[in-house]
């Protein structure tokens, strides 16, 4: 057989061996795509898929104006697969010093069988690519014969952190998230599931430890969270703020609270603590500076609460605004001596004369016309002893004792104010009964809600209870003038060009440590035009040092708040010229522009 011969030979085995091939290729392809098609795709799936949360943010809260007071901002979460982390220990000494947690931390989070698990929430993109690039050249430094010591698993996924724009401004009513995003405090806490968004889900494929991008699919849409609308109008909730702010840092004082609201809808237009905190830096901050001490710090009114009594006894027909008492400066009552704040002669005064100079001698007769159980039934009336209704976390019932279980030394001591216990907002609403006419709304903060679509939906109406007539709440109000007088306690709660009332009150302070008084409450409570009123404004100052007066602390403040309220809400000076009760039994009778010559001062 020659060359040629045996050549073209192999070449007809060669053909054949090919031709044999590509028919098994064949057979083998069709088994693929025909028969197994299926089993291979979905193993295919099992090894490249993986599914992931895909977080919602939170809803806004914003002011009555739609300013954001808090609000979520895009942020990245470090998480791994754990079942792709081949040398944990190696993987959590890079990782720790990056993502700032220890290495036994890491590593105990990215040991074991899950698909998904948390190390780290809210990273920055740079830390993010600090970590990338920090596994990426490890990897790309072993030896080939190290290959299987590649480390893979770790992730990144789109999570949300909360920012508060306002900083501390509003932050004791406002409150904060945790960690984990779940309201931790004020509103944040109380309207948790409101705010908090519905998580969605994803699939995406897996290019050993990354995701390939496009692979994306989504299976459940994320959905934000409801946005909440406060009450709060922030212009006015910053001049509050600074104002309580300052009044507390100059009288040394332990705390303070300004609290302004509508009378009419109960709707509150600022609420201002000091001291306050952060909550965009919450890692320093105590249990204590993060409580709501408007509605949980409860302490005795003081002389705040002789409108109260007065008003009862107005309402009960017990006394007229010209009623006269003759008020010593001491009285005995009972086991007990009681006294007057300041040591004066034995005065005839009327009605009031006694609110405007805050007599305790005077306001314990007045009380003592009423009977315990009339006396303790006003102040149910009026809120003392129960919440008000605002819905705020942790609010306080106050402390009010069963009639049943009152002393001979009870009554008199809770006619001028002390012997039991409220909140700032329970005090407002006290000041806002007489301002609207005799009738108490339950205050609140809440404006109204919106849906991720925009949707708003205002809330319910406040609920209201006629506790005095609107006869007793006109003559109150009129009492209340005298008191801003230059006769009154709180002359420099006056404001030029506007009728203005309220009531000072400097209280004995009970001591938890020593379950004593000690130190002292200052507050003053008014509101404007005292004609037609619009606006009621609570100033409450605790412990401060040195002078602890209310009408020296507390109005200033309130002048300073109310003044630009009036201002801002465009509320015009009062038309009006006020005819005042007289103060004393010397005055009846005598023309009412000389009984309180204050009426022109206080608009000088």
């Amino acid at each position: 057989m020659g060359n040629f011969e045996i050549a073209r030979d192999r070449i007809r085995w060669l053909i054949a061996i090919v031709s044999v091939l590509l028919m098994l290729f064949g057979l083998r392809l069709i088994d693929i795509q025909a028969v197994q098609a299926q089993t291979y795709a979905q193993r295919a799936s099992n090894e490249m898929s993986r599914t992931s949360i895909m977080p919602a943010p939170r809803g806004a809260i914003t002011d009555i104006n739609g300013i954001e007071f808090a609000h979520s901002v895009s942020a990245l979460n470090v998480v791994v697969d754990q079942t792709l982390v081949k040398d944990p220990l190696k993987a959590a000494q890079i990782a720790a010093p990056i993502l700032s947690m220890s290495v036994a931390e890491i590593q105990k989070q990215i040991t074991g069988t899950r698909r998904w698990f948390m190390v780290a929430r809210n990273v920055t993109p740079a830390t993010w690519n600090r970590l990338t690039s920090a596994l990426s050249y490890y990897n790309q430094s072993l030896a080939r014969v190290d290959v299987g010591k590649r480390i893979f698993g770790f992730f990144s996924e789109r999570g949300y952190i909360r920012e508060y724009p306002s900083g501390s401004t509003i932050a004791s009513l406002v409150g904060f998230v945790n960690q984990a995003g779940v309201g931790a405090a004020g509103i944040e806490s109380s309207l948790n599931s409101t705010i908090t968004g519905t998580d969605g889900k994803y699939v995406y494929a897996d290019g050993y430890g990354a995701q390939i991008p496009g692979s994306q699919q989504e299976l459940i849409t994320a959905k934000t969270g409801t946005t909440v609308r406060l009450t709060i109008d922030r212009d006015v909730q910053w001049v509050a703020s600074q104002a309580i702010l300052d009044a507390v840092k100059k009288a040394h004082a332990l705390s303070g609270t300004v609290i302004v609201m509508d009378p009419k809808t109960g709707a509150i237009l600022a609420h201002a603590t000091a001291p306050t905190f952060d909550p965009n830096n919450t890692s320093h901050v105590s249990l204590a500076e993060m409580s709501n001490p408007s509605v949980q710090e409860v302490y005795e009114p003081g002389s705040t609460g002789k409108v109260i009594t007065l008003a009862a006894a107005i309402e009960e027909n017990k006394v007229t605004p010209t009623t006269v008492f003759t008020v010593p400066y001491a009285m005995k009552v009972s086991n007990a001596l009681f006294k007057d704040h300041e040591k004066h002669p034995t005065e005839r005064l009327t009605t009031t004369g006694i609110l405007a100079i805050s007599s305790n001698t005077g306001a314990i007769q007045v009380g003592a016309k009423l009977g315990n159980t009339v006396l303790y039934d006003y102040l149910r009336k009026f809120g003392i002893g129960s919440s008000t209704g605002s819905g705020l976390p942790g609010e306080s019932d106050g402390r009010l004792a069963p009639v049943s279980t009152w002393s001979g030394t009870t009554a008199p001591t809770v006619a001028f104010g002390q012997g039991y216990s409220v909140t700032a907002m329970q005090a407002t609403s006290v000041f806002a009964t007489i301002a609207n006419n005799g009738v108490r709304v339950s205050p609140t903060v809440i404006a109204g809600t919106s849906d991720s679509s925009g949707n708003f939906t205002p809330s319910p109406k406040r609920a209201s209870v006629n506790v005095v007539s609107a006869a007793t709440a006109a003559q109150m109000r009129l009492m209340m003038e005298s008191v801003v007088s230059a006769q009154g306690t709180a002359p420099e709660a006056a404001i030029l060009g506007y009728r203005v009332a309220g009531k000072t009150g400097t209280a004995m302070r009970v001591d938890a440590t020593c379950h004593c008084y000690r130190g002292y409450t200052a507050s003053f409570i008014g509101f404007a035009p005292a004609d037609n009123p619009q606006y009621v404004i609570s100033v409450t100052i605790q412990a401060p040092q040195g002078i602890h007066w209310g009408g020296t602390l507390g109005a200033p403040v309130f002048k300073t708040v109310m003044s630009f309220v009036l201002q801002s809400k465009h509320v015009a000076p009062t038309q009006t010229i006020a005819s005042p009760y007289p103060l004393k039994e010397s005055q009846i009778g005598v023309p009412t522009i000389k009984n309180l010559k204050s009426l022109k001062k206080v608009t000088k």
